[in-house]
């Protein structure tokens, strides 16, 4: 039996204003403030003499290869990306970007904003425009029946309110 699996989608490349300085501030930590204190860690240990059984070295290379494959990442995912900065033409239904207010049958209201994949942070509320709610949401609008498969069966939810910033 093969291991291999096909390799993952990045997900819709699009990305609000503030999601895209979220990702070119940790470009920047990593590469002009980790990077370097990484390096000067490695060749202080690496001073020390012997390479095979020095855990600072041994450690130090490994951040450094963890710390270059997320640059990588990152420098080649902002070049794909679309920062969305305009409102829709239409504020009355749901688009990318949006903050939307939702109420379930019992009455119970819960807001979402409508993100990249590269932003999602459920603790904020923030919800991938990948997700399953997110593309029932998508051009709904004030008042709307939304149904959603859920792995506890379908929920039914109802716009209640539709932001932009």
């Amino acid at each position: 039996m093969s291991r291999y699996r096909p390799p993952r989608s990045a997900g819709t490349p699009l990305i609000t204003p503030e999601g895209e300085a979220r990702l070119r501030a940790e470009l920047h930590e990593l590469w002009h403030v980790r990077r370097p204190q990484v390096t000067q860690s490695v060749s202080e240990a690496a001073a020390q003499g012997d390479r095979s059984e020095n855990a600072e070295y041994t450690y130090g290379k490994k951040m450094l290869r963890e710390i270059d494959s997320r640059v990588r990442f990152l420098s080649k995912r902002l070049e794909s990306l679309k920062v969305v900065s305009s409102r829709p033409s239409d504020a009355d239904k749901v688009y990318f970007g949006a903050w939307v207010t939702l109420e379930d049958e019992d009455g119970n209201q819960s807001r979402y904003r409508i993100v990249g994949p590269d932003e999602l942070e459920l603790k904020l509320n923030l919800i991938s425009i990948d997700s399953p709610l997110a593309r029932a949401l998508i051009g709904k609008t004030l008042d709307a029946e939304v149904r959603v498969p859920t792995p506890a069966g379908e929920k039914t939810w109802y716009v209640s309110a539709i932001d932009y910033p």
